[in-house]
């Protein structure tokens, strides 16, 4: 069987390289019926509809072959930046459970940028299903230099989790303390 080519987790591609300008788009949180975040946004990216469906890589052992496949990061949910027509294209699929209005675009819009570059950073991403109160901290140094999030701390390792505020979840990756500053709030 042969191994298919990686489908876009963000559509257009530049999105994150430009600024938090939008026009007449709106970002919305669509919470998808189970495992149809891929799906949906194979067909926003075919409508040519913005979105981001944050994906990790995953490595499973098979039947003893090593099989990679890509899983979001966020089970259920796809950032979708669309004006009213595009958010009635995206709920016309019957993929969608609930469209999530935001209240704080730029908030979202700076929370979803902090995690793309947290993927795209090359470290081990884990999924946070359950955030905990913690530190708010800025990394001073390294590939993620200038990130902003919180503290999670587990046994002798501390964890750095960029969170995103409006579905209460987040991801993290491992981090040295001598690479992070507090923030006062």
């Amino acid at each position: 069987m042969p191994i298919l080519p990686a489908e876009p987790d963000v559509y257009p591609p530049g999105l994150f390289e430009g600024t938090a300008t939008m026009g007449e788009r709106a970002w919305w949180v669509l919470h998808t019926k189970p495992r149809q975040e891929k799906a949906l946004a194979r067909q926003m990216y075919q409508a040519g509809v913005p979105f981001y469906l944050p994906l990790l890589q995953r490595k499973n052992l098979i039947r003893g072959r090593l099989m990679q496949s890509c899983v979001p990061l966020f089970t259920s949910y796809l950032f979708l930046l669309a004006d009213g027509a595009e958010r009635i294209l995206a709920l016309a699929t019957r993929r969608v459970v609930k469209s999530l209005q935001v209240r704080q675009q730029q908030q979202l819009w700076e929370d979803l940028t902090q995690v793309n570059r947290l993927i795209h950073s090359g470290m081990p991403v884990t999924p946070e299903q359950q955030l905990f109160p913690g530190a708010s901290v800025v990394i001073r140094s390294g590939l993620l230099a200038g990130l902003k999030g919180k503290i999670l701390r587990s046994a002798n390792r501390r964890r750095f989790v960029v969170l995103v505020d409006f579905i209460q979840q987040g991801a993290s990756v491992v981090i040295e303390d001598y690479m992070l500053d507090a923030i006062k709030e």
